[in-house]
């Protein structure tokens, strides 16, 4: 029997010196602002103060509220500098205005907002220089700069998502993701039970619903090896799974007929052949990827369909994290090391999930493949603290969307960015949605006697 490891995974970002930490803090700075300069520039005003979708902010809200939490925290909060526009927090306040309502709102102007997220930007650089990331929870090993870092790269997939709801010619584009190269993989996988190391209480800039890191035992369980794909999903929608009632739970029925769902957002049939739209790319269905756009309602019918289930978020998470070997919890599937472009689809490289089996190098220990990137993956589980849970550095991060109306989603997408996916991440969403990049994978229970 392997021991359980406690550390819940190395922290190659915890033992820097000041000015690497700092040049580090810069680069990742550097790089979420060009993915927001990139997704706001490729579009004309008038698509920037557009509303897309009544699920969804215009792009020139959440420019300016990046720019705006950057100021709360960085500028005023860390930097105790005065305020750069203190008239503008209530309007980019996201728990005071709903996304439908912020078109109404006296928004800044596109190149107000540029204007004011230059500003905001220097200052906050300013701030950088003069840190020495030590005196405060906050501030301790760059915390306060690493939580706005993920801010924006989270605000960037949501404008990502955005750009998947906005009508007109491709304005995006990205080369496509590596193949598969005809690597064979087993249907799933078997991940052993036994307790293990959930969460962390050591990744630096890991949020506070990673945290605390406790033992969690799971009872050994059969995962798919990868998300379930687009073509397989076909086979349910071929095979009536949207009209019979026997594979959906009583909400999801409900949902369905309501939102008179017949596939995946964004698939349409076209003369009898499927087809989806894809940032204002219409294409066939590649057979080969994971499904994405799904909600959970839809995943949780399929998987019923096909006799099986959607993981637990313990049973996901150890799926990624767990090594046999050693007994330890890993960062991330493959290992401690950070995402490299050969182990994960990520930031938006692709504008695509790659088809299944694409990453080999990005496997876990159990023979797992693309828990990181790809498509976040629906779980079972409802939003919940860990046990030892501790609101920081704001109830409204995490605490306040605790309880059953929220599923939680595992592992990013291919619009996930680095700096805020890992593999104790925590997603949470409303079951219907489908507008983010979301899909899922099955798993079901050990059969009695199999494995004696």
């Amino acid at each position: 029997m392997t021991s359980i490891d406690h550390s819940g995974g190395q922290t190659p970002v915890d033992h820097r010196d000041q000015e690497t930490l700092r040049a580090h803090v810069a680069r990742e700075l550097a790089r979420s602002r060009q993915r927001s300069t990139l997704l706001t520039d490729a579009v004309d005003e008038d698509d920037l103060v557009r509303q897309h979708s009544r699920l969804m902010s215009p792009l020139v809200w959440d420019y300016a509220h990046i720019a705006n939490q950057e100021e709360l925290w960085l500028v005023r909060d860390v930097g105790g500098r005065e305020p750069v526009r203190s008239d503008i927090d209530e309007i980019y306040d996201a728990f005071k205005h709903p996304r439908s309502n912020r078109p109404q709102l006296p928004l800044l102007g596109p190149s107000e907002t540029r204007r004011y997220v230059g500003e905001v930007r220097d200052k906050v650089l300013d701030v950088l220089d003069r840190s020495t990331f030590e005196g405060s929870r906050l501030v301790d090993n760059a915390f306060a700069f690493g939580m706005i870092v993920q801010h924006e790269q989270q605000h960037d997939e949501t404008m990502l998502a955005t750009h998947q709801l906005r009508s007109g010619p491709p304005v995006l584009h990205a080369p496509p993701p590596p193949r598969a190269e005809g690597l064979a993989l087993p249907a799933e996988v078997l991940v052993p039970g036994g307790g293990f190391v959930m969460g962390t209480s050591t990744e630096p800039w890991a949020l506070d619903n990673e945290r605390p890191h406790h033992e969690v035992w799971v009872d050994a369980f059969l995962i798919d090896t990868t998300p379930v794909t687009c073509g397989a999903y076909l086979e349910f929608v071929g095979a009536g799974g949207y009209t019979d009632p026997r594979w959906w739970t009583e909400a999801g029925w409900a949902h369905r007929q309501a939102a008179e769902l017949v596939a995946p957002a964004f698939w349409d049939r076209v003369g009898g052949v499927w087809l989806r739209t894809r940032f204002g790319v219409v294409e066939p269905i590649p057979e080969d990827e994971p499904v994405v756009h799904v909600s959970f309602h839809e995943a949780q019918a399929y998987a019923t369909w096909a006799g099986r289930r959607l993981p637990t978020e313990a049973e996901w998470e150890k799926a990624a994290r767990f090594d046999p070997a050693t007994g330890r919890s890993l960062r991330y599937p493959w290992g401690d090391e950070d995402p490299t472009p050969e182990r994960a689809n990520l930031g938006q490289r692709h504008l695509r999930p790659a088809p299944v089996g694409a990453y080999p190098a990005g496997a876990s220990p159990t023979g797992v493949h693309q828990l990181i990137g790809d498509v976040w993956e629906w779980t079972s589980s409802d939003f919940h603290g860990y046990p030892g849970f501790t609101a920081f550095p704001y109830k409204e991060y995490s605490e306040v969307f605790f309880g059953a109306d929220y599923k939680v989603l595992r592992g990013g997408s291919f619009g996930s960015d680095q700096a805020a996916v890992r593999a104790t991440f925590r997603n949470w969403d409303y079951p219907i949605r489908r507008q983010i990049f979301a899909g899922f994978r099955c798993a079901r229970d050990v059969r009695p006697g199999e494995f004696d």
